[in-house]
């Protein structure tokens, strides 16, 4: 849930916020934004599927080296985060209000 509010910030659209909620891959966010997210998702659930193409494709969609190690480490980082708080049986703080 605060994964939600962080993405309502950011998009400052709430509109846009439910059609990605509804399913990333149809709501109107451009290339660049869905090539990022496309790779993101590869490198969390299919990691060993990741090859040079893919780092290609987002240099295609217009992403610096630099902007690819950041959405690497970005995308890594979460998923290492909550892999461990996942396997700690860590739960939300309750004093987060839900929206």
């Amino acid at each position: 849930m605060h994964h939600r509010r962080g993405l309502r910030r950011l998009l400052g659209d709430d509109e846009l916020l439910g059609r990605v909620e509804e399913g990333w891959r149809t709501a109107p966010l451009g290339e660049r934004r869905l090539a990022m997210l496309g790779y993101a998702v590869k490198l969390t659930t299919t990691p060993w599927e990741v090859t040079g193409d893919d780092v290609d494709a987002l240099r295609a969609a217009g992403f610096s080296d630099r902007d690819i190690l950041d959405i690497a480490e970005v995308t890594s980082y979460y998923a290492y985060v909550n892999r461990i708080a996942d396997g700690l049986g860590v739960t939300l703080e309750t004093w987060l209000p839900a929206e």
